[in-house]
């Protein structure tokens, strides 16, 4: 067998085209109304086809998504969850910078007694990263 070779050199310069935080479809979310005020009822939301993008490279970055929040008044209706959530995929966003961001949004469309946004966020480089962040107090 003969060496191989390989060319990094055209790899330098390699950037995809990423969208900025404009994308963010938060005009999406809607509510439906809690039928049970008072009652604290745990509601818990994952997936695991959250991704964003690399603000850097463009490279996608992949993570499990766990949203958990106990209701006031509203509960986060599922579909217009499920296309927020979408609209983050081209964007160039830190990973730290769009869990806190999920978590904005959302206290402030549904105005929940407590709210926490569990992104496990897949390994590049050999490093993985787990950032949780919460609104509210849970009783």
């Amino acid at each position: 067998m003969g060496k191989v070779t390989v060319d990094h050199s055209k790899y330098a310069n390699i950037r995809f085209d990423t969208q900025d935080e404009s994308a963010i479809r938060t005009d999406l979310l809607e509510t439906i109304p809690y039928e049970y005020p008072g009652k604290d009822t745990e509601v818990v939301i994952p997936t695991s086809e959250f991704t964003t993008v690399c603000p850097w490279s463009g490279l996608p970055d992949f993570a499990d998504l766990t949203i958990t929040f106990i209701p006031d008044k509203y509960l986060i209706e599922m579909k217009s969850l499920k296309y927020y959530l979408t609209s983050f995929r081209n964007v160039g966003i830190y990973q730290e910078h769009a869990t806190n961001r999920i978590l904005k949004d959302l206290v402030e469309l549904a105005k929940p007694k407590y709210m926490k946004v569990e992104a496990v966020w897949n390994p590049r480089g050999g490093l993985g990263t787990r950032v949780v962040v919460e609104h509210g107090k849970r009783d």
